[in-house]
């Protein structure tokens, strides 16, 4: 008798460690890796510049579209042609209902490096390793740890076309203007990540950008003492959070615009950490909790 207690105890004990053990490795798995992100980031630059109608721009955008489809996002692609330029949004969806959050990025890179002092060298195409791939990289890193919403949906978008201003034939911001102006509902909130890696990373507040969720974000910053987020106003920027705004969706931009290798051949990957991706990410996955 005592010899079958024993084993049904020993047989619950094991059950039990073996349901702790899994449980344990999923919460490890679902917690946001800097160094995923950071690895994210490589791979996009190591394409190449990701110019728009490039082979590297194209192989991005198959990644980004195969990566989603990996975790379980329901994909859509937005394509058009904007002012003889043509555009790729891809969007990334889960969940229904409200609250409805929009997170993105732009995910081309510059066609000239114009920022260049040596004027030779501004006809180079830029890497675009934080301009462009680190907000990628922190995005792709969410689709892989947010849990599947129980309320609201969540909506990342990658933006085709954002970087290419001042040159023949190009604007800035064309996918989100497009993205935007294609709407058939507002969404409730839309964040904006752009220069987001910098090693060196502060990020002031941006002026356009809606006050009520800059605080909020940047309230939650605090709480986790992210001191990289610096809770004051310095920069009006145009970015992909201005069609959002003018048209009245509640959108704030995050960027660190101090970034010194902003439109040269410098933004490379070595520009970048694991940390300041990580800071970022987990702020994100903290301000959704609190509007779950």
């Amino acid at each position: 008798m005592i010899s079958k207690l024993f084993k049904t105890g020993l047989i619950i004990i094991i059950c039990l460690c073996i349901i702790y053990i899994i449980f344990f490795i999923s919460g490890i798995a679902n917690k946001f890796d800097g160094n995923r992100a950071l690895e994210y980031a490589k791979y996009q630059v190591g394409l190449g510049p990701r110019i728009p109608g490039s082979l590297a721009h194209k192989q991005a955008a198959a990644w980004i579209i195969s990566s989603l489809e990996v975790n379980k996002w329901v994909v859509e692609i937005q394509e058009a042609v904007v002012s003889g330029v043509p555009i790729k949004n891809i969007i990334a969806k889960r969940g229904t209902g409200k609250p409805w959050i929009i997170l993105a990025s732009h995910y081309d890179s510059r066609i000239f490096a114009d920022r260049e002092k040596i004027s030779s060298n501004q006809k180079l195409p830029v890497d675009g390793a934080n301009d462009g791939a680190s907000g990628v990289a922190i995005l792709l890193e969410l689709a892989r740890v947010l849990p599947f919403t129980k309320s609201g949906q969540i909506w990342l978008v990658f933006f085709d076309a954002e970087d290419n201003g001042n040159i023949p034939g190009y604007d800035w911001i064309m996918g989100s203007q497009y993205f935007v102006s294609n709407l058939d509902e507002k969404p409730d909130q839309v964040v904006i990540l752009d220069m987001v890696g910098d090693i060196d990373l502060n990020i002031y507040m941006e002026r356009n950008s809606d006050p009520e969720i800059n605080n909020k974000i940047w309230g939650v910053a605090n709480k986790l003492g992210y001191s990289q987020f610096i809770p004051s106003y310095k920069y009006n920027i145009l970015d992909d959070h201005i069609p959002f705004i003018n048209s009245g969706i509640k959108a704030v931009d995050i960027i660190d615009f101090d970034y010194p290798y902003w439109h040269t051949r410098y933004d490379t990957i070595d520009k970048i950490s694991a940390d300041s991706l990580k800071v970022v990410g987990e702020t994100i996955i903290h301000w959704l909790d609190e509007i779950k």
